[in-house]
């Protein structure tokens, strides 16, 4: 394709060769080459970045892949969008294929919703620039992929296309794993059991789910309702009674399912903290479970994951590469990637064309 009658740029806002893995293999698929800039750390740790050709009236795509270091990545994406629109282009659209902060998407206790933050802060990355011009601002569109919360694209003021990595971790699963038609999913907890069966429905599976004290619940500490401190003696106002809510107390770990004699797939979207999969597959060993596999989207493996997967009763982590891992890759050879640039690409091609994206979530549900 010629780059120059593409009507549209492809730029990486990240220059470390880990990082720019995934966009240079989203770049070969679309057949445009990569964007000239430099994205760079000063010695006070300040980021400049630096655009070396002409986007004057063109599209243009940021692909951004969110290393360890996320607050650095969240700048390079904000300063590129705004040195993009102070250099007249005319659409930019984010391609975040991990996005950051998406935990954080509750109000919990006197806490906040930085997710929602982060979200005005895209919107709004180039306002400087063109604040007295009727004309579009920052970021008018993303493409993310397995966002932690669907909600999530409620806190956007403009299109959130949010791509599954499903298709692909499925299909990894009839292809990879021998003897697959023996396997159970496993939802680590109640909240994953929606996930984990549409995995099970989609491969004719059974299903297996984690319920008990080992867990720890998000919306346990979600709603913000726990004010004010319960060491301090408050009292209601005279007359007023209101019903004593009791305590919460999980029950002894339980397995929902039968798992003996079978092969475990744990699915989740996030894995990064490993102990609650660790401790998850030494319960599935104890009941039987004689092979043990982690799928998640997001492979953020952050501290120690790489020592504790090599040591754990975990077989196989399949993750896919929408986050750079390759270091962790080299530390614990029982991680794998899947590679979804394809989705990645097609999704681009279809937004530039103006082309429908159904094609893309054919047989989706909210589910998955």
């Amino acid at each position: 394709m010629n780059v120059a009658k593409s009507g549209y740029r492809v730029f990486s806002a990240n220059s470390t060769p880990a990082c720019t893995e995934l966009s240079k293999k989203i770049t070969e698929r679309l057949g445009v080459e990569l964007g000239k800039s430099v994205v760079y750390q000063e010695s006070n740790r300040e980021t400049r970045v630096e655009i070396k050709e002409s986007v004057r009236g063109q599209t243009i795509f940021i692909i951004q892949t969110i290393p360890r270091d996320v607050n650095t990545a969240i700048m390079e994406l904000l300063i590129m969008a705004y040195a993009l629109k102070t250099s007249c282009a005319k659409n930019i659209i984010g391609v975040i294929p991990y996005f950051p902060y998406s935990k954080q998407c509750k109000m919990r206790k006197r806490g906040s919703i930085v997710c929602k933050l982060l979200a005005s802060m895209l919107a709004k990355a180039g306002k400087a620039a063109f604040n007295n011009l009727h004309c579009k601002l920052g970021l008018t569109h993303i493409i993310t992929m397995d966002l932690h919360q669907k909600e999530i694209q409620g806190f956007f003021t403009f299109p959130v296309d949010n791509l599954r990595a499903s298709p692909f971790l499925v299909q990894y699963i009839q292809e990879e794993i021998p003897d697959y038609r023996n396997a159970i999913i496993v939802a680590k907890s109640p909240s994953a059991a929606k996930r984990a069966q549409s995995f099970a429905e989609r491969l004719r599976l059974g299903l297996a789910v984690m319920h008990g004290e080992a867990q720890c619940s998000e919306s346990d500490m979600a709603d913000g309702r726990h004010s004010p401190p319960c060491v301090r003696n408050t009292f209601g106002h005279p007359g007023l009674e209101l019903p004593l809510m009791m305590a919460k107390e999980k029950p002894p770990i339980t397995v929902v399912g039968d798992v003996g004699g079978r092969i475990a797939i744990i699915v989740d979207d996030i894995i990064d903290d490993v102990e609650d999969f660790v401790a998850t597959a030494e319960i599935l060993k104890e009941r039987g479970a004689y092979k043990i596999y982690v799928m998640a989207t997001h492979g953020l493996l952050s501290a120690d994951a790489p020592r504790l997967i090599e040591e754990s009763a975990i077989d196989e982590v399949v993750v896919t590469n929408t986050v750079p891992h390759e270091v962790q890759k080299l530390q614990c050879p029982k991680i794998k990637t899947v590679d979804v640039s394809m989705i990645l690409a097609e999704a681009i091609r279809r937004i530039h064309n103006g082309e429908s994206m159904a094609y893309l979530f054919r047989n989706i549900t909210v589910d998955d």
